[in-house]
């Protein structure tokens, strides 16, 4: 099998039929220079230890390096192998609350964003595990599927904002339920959720979905965000802004240790709180590094080896060759003397 890497380097190949019109109308300018110079006699001997053959083989050269440059800035690739790849890892889905709570600036800027950066630089750490991504605010649902792009699954994390659900409220519950969706229901292990909130659920026992977690093998890490003592959460509207409820009271979230505690025990994980240093992520990868891994794919596929080496090497040796032929030959000259 063949092929060349970089094809549109190819359309460079226009420039030997170029350079090669360049140097038949040099030559030919240049004949006709010589002809106007003098009389053709005597410019012919005044010329006759110039190779005009040597000339032309000096363009053909130099044409015929450009042409394999070309071929080598292509890459040509063929020589072909079959390897198998082997990714080991885990399966982990990172559920991260984006409800209106999440705004509260008693971590600064707030939790949200605090979350986020938290959870990009875990994600930055992988190696060979799957992550996915789950929002939940009053509902929930997968943000990005199981997958081993990191980039991408960071760009489905950068889109998590409050404006992504526009039901209120902080369903834990529900939460748990979607991410364990993403699993697969063949396996009983390799199941590792994360799950960051600041434990306020608004909807549903968490403890339920907790424990039909822990049956089907996944293992809830939770991290909590926040104060206990409870903070305003900002409107957006302005810096003293803060949501009130319904007598005018200005509402306060308050992190629910309790609760996030309670989820992780009851599947086998920790319960983590959320601290300026950011250790708490890096601590849980830890522990998921320790696990027993499995294996996420296997595959074989067809490696193409370079050979514009080749080219190279031959462009090299034209123009080599094209530096050390002389333009002028060798002529013999026979003295004359006034006696014969």
């Amino acid at each position: 099998m063949f092929r060349f890497f970089h094809e549109h380097f190819l359309w460079l190949l226009i420039l030997a039929p170029g350079l090669a019109f360049f140097f038949w109308a040099a030559f030919r300018r240049k004949r006709r220079d010589l002809e106007r110079f003098g009389n053709p006699s005597l410019v012919a001997l005044l010329t006759a230890s110039v190779s005009r053959r040597r000339q032309v083989w000096k363009a053909v050269l130099t044409a015929t390096a450009v042409v394999f440059i070309v071929l080598s800035l292509a890459r040509p690739q063929f020589g072909t192998k079959l390897r198998t790849v082997k990714r080991v890892g885990q399966d982990i889905v990172v559920a991260m609350d984006v409800s209106q709570s999440m705004m509260a600036e008693d971590i600064k800027p707030n939790r949200l964003e605090k979350a986020k950066h938290e959870i990009a630089s875990m994600i930055d750490k992988f190696e060979g595990d799957r992550v996915a991504l789950v929002a939940f605010a009053g509902k929930a649902f997968v943000q990005c599927p199981l997958t081993l792009d990191y980039g991408a699954a960071k760009m489905f994390l950068d889109a998590m904002t409050p404006d992504l659900i526009p039901v209120p409220g902080t369903a834990v519950k529900a939460a748990i339920e979607a991410s364990v969706g993403c699993f697969s229901d063949q396996e009983r292990k390799h199941k590792v959720l994360v799950l960051i909130t600041d434990g306020e659920d608004h909807a549903g026992d968490p403890m339920e979905a907790a424990k039909e977690a822990a049956k089907q093998g996944v293992v809830i890490y939770t991290v909590g965000l926040g104060s206990p003592d409870g903070v305003p959460i900002p409107t957006g509207e302005g810096p003293a802004a803060f949501k009130k409820d319904r007598s005018g009271q200005v509402v306060m979230t308050r992190l629910d240790e309790v609760t996030l505690e309670k989820i992780a025990l009851e599947t086998g994980g920790k319960y983590y709180r959320a601290t300026p240093a950011e250790v708490e992520l890096d601590r849980i990868y830890e522990e998921v590094r320790k696990m027993e891994k499995k294996s996420l794919s296997s595959m074989q596929y067809t490696q193409f080896e370079e050979r514009f080496q080749i080219p190279l090497a031959i462009a090299i040796f034209l123009l080599f060759a094209e530096a050390v032929i002389p333009e002028r030959r060798r002529v013999k000259k026979e003295w004359k003397g006034r006696f014969e």
